[in-house]
């Protein structure tokens, strides 16, 4: 007979899965999500975490673009390919019209391909911000050669069986290590300092009239979301051995103010799968590439997980992040509608009136029983 925990377990399962292949439309969406009476049993109320007080008042601009004032070093990364240009082209213009019309930040396109001149003229067209096209060496996207093949590919062949989502494709695995541990380093953005990570066919839901990268900047934030969940396990499975093994080997890297308590429900001892979704992202490159995050990649990276299971980048990310920053460091950005198939996070209330959002503000994942945004708050409790 099935427990209760094995069951919420195979639900869990279930559902996650289920994000990286549905596409819900809004209606379908909202049928999906409608189980906040659940998330109460999951956890109960906490006090107003910091970000519920609102962005101050001195951070808005007016709608003029204010290119002569203070701006931070900072850039859109969004890593796509030529057939991705639809997409990209959607995402792109939402990012101009919600914000980016007003501030002209420079963008950054990857590609481990060099992009078509239709690709280059089509989003060229969308901004009057600089834009920079990178090729990524080969050395820093495709599976190492000491990667044992033979193991890697059994491995494949498992959670294909198994029907683990991505559980066959060597392409995904060097997207997750590249978002991991490469992106950062790449030339293109060696000058600047923070990034707001954009992806193909996301949705913006909310005007946005202030400069999010001063408030990262001002506050010494280095990590900000939108969306938190639980990842999927059979992704994982060794991942935090690995990540306590080397806790144990470099305590002295793990921040005394860390958002451990994120992550783990017993002080480390296992990981309970939250992580930030890593689709969004506003973060400080500088944290990437310092000491803690970069001996951390490169310890995972030994391990051969990224390709011997799947380890993603939001995981890495997320647990990077959660242990070598104060936990007041990472940010939720509750007012920027965002939307990545099927999961989106709606700004509430007087929030959603500010944004002049267009998102039905019943359809917000934040507090469903799979998000693990309640585990955020509670860092603040």
């Amino acid at each position: 007979m099935m427990t209760p925990m094995r069951y919420v377990v195979l639900v869990l399962a279930i559902i996650i899965s289920l994000h990286f292949i549905l596409s819900f439309s809004h209606e379908e969406y909202g049928r999906a999500t409608s189980l906040s009476r659940l998330s109460e049993q999951f956890g109960g109320s906490s006090p107003q975490p910091p970000y519920k007080n609102g962005v101050p008042e001195e951070y808005y601009v007016p709608s003029t673009p204010p290119v002569q004032g203070r701006r931070a070093n900072a850039t859109f990364v969004l890593l796509a390919r030529n057939g991705d240009l639809n997409g990209v082209v959607m995402s792109m213009k939402q990012v101009e019209d919600r914000f980016n019309k007003e501030f002209q930040y420079p963008y950054v396109f990857l590609n481990e391909e060099p992009f078509s001149d239709e690709f280059k003229e089509r989003v060229s067209a969308l901004t009057d911000a600089k834009i920079e096209f990178g090729l990524i060496p080969k050395e820093d996207w495709v599976q190492p050669d000491w990667i044992d093949e033979t193991r890697a590919a059994e491995e494949r062949k498992k959670m294909v069986q198994n029907n683990v989502i991505y559980g066959g494709s060597v392409a995904y695995r060097n997207m997750c290590r590249f978002n991991s541990g490469f992106f950062y380093r790449q030339e293109l953005l060696a000058k600047y300092k923070y990034y707001w990570r954009v992806e193909p066919d996301v949705t913006f839901f909310c005007d946005l009239h202030y400069d999010p990268f001063l408030l990262m900047e001002d506050q010494k934030k280095v990590y900000g979301f939108t969306v938190s969940l639980y990842e999927y396990p059979a992704t994982i499975p060794t991942l935090w051995d690995t990540v306590k093994e080397f806790i144990n080997a470099n305590p002295d890297l793990v921040d005394p103010d860390s958002a451990m308590r994120f992550i783990s429900d017993d002080g480390g001892e296992t990981y309970n799968n939250c992580h930030f979704w890593s689709n969004f992202e506003i973060g400080d490159l500088d944290f990437w590439r310092g000491e803690a995050y970069s001996k951390f990649f490169d310890f995972l990276d030994e391990k051969g997980g990224f390709y011997y299971e799947r380890w993603g980048d939001a995981p890495v990310h997320s647990i990077g992040a959660a242990l070598f920053a104060k936990k007041d460091q990472i940010h939720f950005f509750n007012d920027i509608g965002y939307r990545h198939n099927p999961f989106q996070h709606c700004p509430q209330g007087d929030l959603h009136k500010k944004g002049k959002c267009w998102c039905n503000p019943k359809e917000n994942f934040d507090y469903e029983w799979y998000s693990c945004l309640k585990r955020y708050d509670a860092l603040f409790a």
